[in-house]
């Protein structure tokens, strides 16, 4: 049916078109500028979370703690900058000088300065809030006491920061461990030169420090009971990682010179391994394989060594290294390999060439078949068969297998939690199922959070951690558990930001009366009312700004301040036991730190006020501005020729006001 001429003529009257028919690109971005076009639309100041953020397992506010490096954000009263930037960090993730040196580093990846130049180097900066914030002593302080206990198992970096994290909610917390110290994976399988001890100790001690009861060598489920936790506690949190290495699932996988990853890191960690057989082959791909072939070429071999000095023997706890003459000691022979290519492996890259710089021999698209035994039941050589990949299939390529001549066979291909005592709990995979929520299901009052759920990266378990702790305290308080929002991360809220300011929105007084509110505005309310924030929308919790809403012609190419590094050579590696990482100083972290693109929020370049041609956009006066809050518009002068929102370097403007 055709329709009537006048409602087309309507329609067409009354119907905003940005672009008109044959327009097949947008004008020039000169152009715009110049002579912008009136639109019905208005800018508005809408913040998003930056993809740092988004890709940060633990949800650190990254763009808050740069931004106050770098002097945009402020701290209130006699607070330091760098004590306002170790605060916003470890709100958190209580371990900033340790995540700085190991994480990594998935918010540099995302990182939209990518799209300029290179990344920001977040990780460097992060490693100098932490170590500043030793230097100085910063404590944490807990919460007002609730009179709630929680038991935590494991006192792994999960467990401490639920213990950081329910201190601060002021419920009681008593840490399990069944080592001689805390730390976890931190401490037992990561080597001391990527996480030096006293720096991991000085961040351990300001947990426990805020009233947190500790008790090592004592293993739930034989030293004390499950039925006695649950006595003592009114929740119960498992966070016992998974410190149990799976074996290979090959014939001869039981030689006893096959031993795991897991096991070789805790016995050098623990000081008990100085040194390995002469050809060690790893079997993984991940970060815990690149640890074990570093550790195992700055340990060397000595040749001709005693039966009892075995690495398996040792590692297994038969009986521990004396003290060994180093002058004895040669370089070992590793080798890792992986069944993916050695651009698909997991480990971090930096750390894959940093291997292979320290002369570990690494071989990709190799899959073990077989352990070959010697007369006395030892492994002296591992079987393997080439892998071709297709649509991302691996296949064994046939005929292409060949031994690997060895001493010592490592495998790194997977862990899972030890239950021993524990038993009830553990699902088919030795592990521990739990809901989104880190609730272990059908049993109220027990939760489980860290590698126990799933092995992940050191900064997941912390951001699980953290989840956990909230659901306990829902739980305490008898509330129901909220849906998490879209971007599960820690943001940037401008009403806490405005009350820290003492610039907070006016008490609303919903009855009113006509001297505070005139009748003819009702509760509608105006610009000019001062309780509510005007011209802004945060939608933080449900988008990650990208690059393409930038405007990226504002970045200058500014390269990055990178750490001095010290990684070793192959004839340098044996006995090499000296941290890897130099930290950047206070001058070049500012630096680095200024860098950032403030994606998603402003941080203040007066674009939108030098370019706007009616002078709509203005500052905002100086004692009424803070962060977020640095310029505003004036509606009766704005035309909606959306300039603002072009220049915007950090897409912070959107022309939203009017739809």
């Amino acid at each position: 049916m055709a329709t009537p001429a006048d409602k087309v003529d309507t329609k067409t009257e009354h119907t905003f078109r940005k672009f008109k028919d044959d327009d097949h690109a947008p004008p020039p971005w000169k152009e715009q500028i110049f002579n912008g076009e009136h639109s019905h639309k208005c800018p508005t100041y809408v913040h998003q979370t930056p993809p740092c953020q988004g890709s940060c397992p633990s949800g650190e506010d990254i763009r808050g703690w740069l931004d106050i490096i770098r002097g945009i954000e402020k701290p209130v009263g006699e607070m330091s900058w760098k004590e306002y930037a170790f605060r916003r960090s470890t709100d958190a993730n209580p371990f900033p000088a340790i995540m700085g040196r190991v994480c990594p580093a998935p918010c540099e990846d995302g990182c939209n300065r990518n799209q300029v130049e290179d990344r920001v180097g977040i990780n460097a900066v992060e490693q100098f809030i932490g170590d500043n914030a030793l230097n100085e002593g910063y404590q944490f302080q807990p919460g007002t006491e609730t009179g709630k206990s929680v038991g935590i198992i494991g006192g792994g970096p999960c467990g401490l920061t639920a213990a950081y994290q329910l201190r601060r909610m002021g419920h009681a917390c008593t840490l399990y461990d069944e080592h001689e110290e805390l730390g976890g994976m931190m401490m037992y399988g990561i080597p001391g030169y990527r996480t030096p001890r006293n720096v991991l100790g000085g961040e351990i001690n300001r947990i426990t420090d805020m009233g947190v009861e500790v008790r090592t060598k004592t293993r739930v489920g034989t030293d004390i009971s499950m039925d006695e936790l649950e006595q003592k506690h009114d929740a119960v949190l498992f966070a016992i990682g998974a410190q149990t290495g799976r074996g290979l699932p090959i014939p001869g996988a039981d030689a006893p010179n096959c031993i795991s990853g897991v096991a070789f890191l805790s016995a050098f960690n623990q000081g008990h391994l100085q040194t390995v057989s002469g050809k060690v082959v790893v079997i993984g791909g991940g970060d815990t394989s690149i640890d074990v072939v570093s550790v195992a070429r700055r340990l060397g071999h000595i040749s001709n060594i005693a039966e009892k000095d075995r690495p398996e023997n040792i590692i297994m706890g038969h009986t521990a290294h004396d003290v060994i003459d180093i002058a004895k000691k040669e370089g070992a022979d590793v080798m890792l390999i992986s069944r993916h290519p050695v651009e698909n492996m997991t480990a971090a890259q930096h750390e894959i060439d940093d291997a292979s710089r320290e002369g570990v021999s690494i071989q990709g698209s190799l899959t073990p078949v077989a352990v070959i035994l010697d007369e006395n039941g030892r492994a002296k050589a591992l079987r393997v068969a080439k892998l071709h990949y297709e649509n991302g299939n691996a296949n064994v390529i046939e005929g292409s297998e060949f031994n690997i001549e060895t001493d010592l066979v490592v495998s790194a291909i997977g862990q899972f939690g030890d239950f021993t005592g524990l038993e009830a709990f553990s699902n088919d995979q030795g592990l521990i199922d739990a809901d989104k929520h880190f609730q272990i299901p059908n049993k109220p009052g027990f939760f489980a959070a860290g590698d126990i759920i799933k092995p992940h990266l050191l900064t997941t378990v912390i951001g699980q951690a953290s989840v956990a702790a909230e659901t306990i305290n829902h739980y305490f308080k008898h509330e129901e558990v909220a849906k998490r929002p879209k971007v599960d991360v820690h943001h940037f809220n401008l009403l806490n930001k405005l009350r820290e300011t003492g610039l907070q929105p006016e008490h609303f007084d919903a009855a009113g009366d006509n001297e505070t509110r005139p009748i003819d505005r009702g509760l509608r309310g105006t610009s000019e009312d001062n309780y509510a924030i005007h011209n802004y929308e945060d939608r933080s919790k449900q988008l990650i700004i990208p690059a393409d809403e930038l405007f990226l012609g504002h970045f200058e190419h500014s390269p990055r301040y990178k750490r001095k590094e010290s990684v070793p050579t192959a004839n340098e590696v044996l006995g090499h036991f000296e941290e890897r990482v130099s930290g950047l100083t206070e001058a070049e972290t500012i630096k680095e730190a200024e860098r950032c693109m403030s994606c998603g929020m402003c941080f203040e370049c007066d674009n939108c006020v030098i370019y706007c041609p009616q002078d709509a956009v203005f500052r905002v006066e100086k004692d009424k501005h803070t962060m977020g809050r640095y310029v505003d518009t004036d509606y009766e002068r704005c035309i909606g020729c959306h300039i603002c929102a072009d220049v915007c370097p950090t897409g912070y403007i959107k022309m939203g006001l009017g739809e």
